[in-house]
């Protein structure tokens, strides 16, 4: 827990030192995320570090919890289109450092409430990973920064795997039977894979386009990612490691 810990409060470091002295021009301008503005991307990080903070220092979702907004942005990163980006800023680390203190008295395989659910703590932290390196993908467009992708990605490449029979059932379909193998070259190049590798249906390519079509930030057909068998890409069609009703994901932008 104090290693994945460390990449979640190093992943969220690299995210507010990439976009922190950007102009607020950027701040205010549409992100991909329809309907939201750079500025909601990170206020969305903010609320949840916040709503994840107070679920690991009470074992409960907040009873005072916002609701509303108008259907793509909530009432909460309504609210924060008030604040100054240092206002706003200031929020998210206030909310992130609460959640990282909050985290380190568990084991990994304690279980914590979230989105309807109950999952363990080190899922719990994968996910506030998840959010922050996806949620800042759209953050760095907008702001016309590029990426750095790191080796923190092989968490987000598990919960993709790992959240397989979530995505079938999330779209109403019976998880598929077939084993699937996975192999990504990481950002440093070593090889991380998932499954046996005996099966017909493969995935293979760099865990980046992997991560990023789990996340639903860019469509499959859009990367570099080898798929064997309609198996394999039937999933990466529907993939989807987040929490929530079936994602709309992103159009492609070629036609191949």
């Amino acid at each position: 827990m104090e290693q994945l810990i460390a990449e979640l409060v190093a992943e969220q470091d690299y995210l507010d030192g990439a976009i922190c002295d950007v102009p607020i021009d950027h701040w205010n301008a549409s992100s991909p995320a329809e309907g939201w503005l750079m500025r909601d991307c990170i206020a969305h990080l903010a609320e949840g570090d916040t709503t994840a903070a107070t679920i690991a220092e009470t074992g409960a979702y907040p009873k005072s919890e916002r609701r509303g907004g108008d259907g793509v942005v909530t009432a909460r990163q309504i609210e924060a289109r008030e604040l100054s980006i240092e206002e706003l800023l200031s929020w998210w680390r206030e909310s992130r450092n609460r959640l990282a203190t909050a985290l380190r008295p568990f084991d990994g395989r304690d279980r914590l409430p979230w989105a309807g659910n109950e999952m363990s703590v080190r899922s719990f932290t994968t996910a506030r990973l998840m959010e922050a390196w996806s949620h800042g993908l759209d953050a760095l467009e907008t702001a016309g920064v590029s990426p750095i992708d790191t080796d923190r990605l092989r968490n987000i490449a598990h919960l993709g795997y790992a959240t397989r029979d979530f995505t079938y059932r999330n779209h109403g379909r019976n998880p598929d039977p077939e084993p699937l193998y996975v192999e990504l070259i990481s950002p440093s190049g070593a090889i991380w894979t998932w499954g046996t590798n005996k099966t017909a249906h493969r995935i293979t390519g760099s865990a980046g386009d992997f991560c990023r079509v789990v996340t639903q930030r860019i469509n499959y057909r859009d990367t570099a990612l080898v798929y064997s068998s309609s198996t394999a890409e039937e999933f990466l069609k529907i993939a989807q490691a987040f929490a929530g009703p079936p994602g709309a994901g992103r159009a492609p932008k070629t036609n191949s």
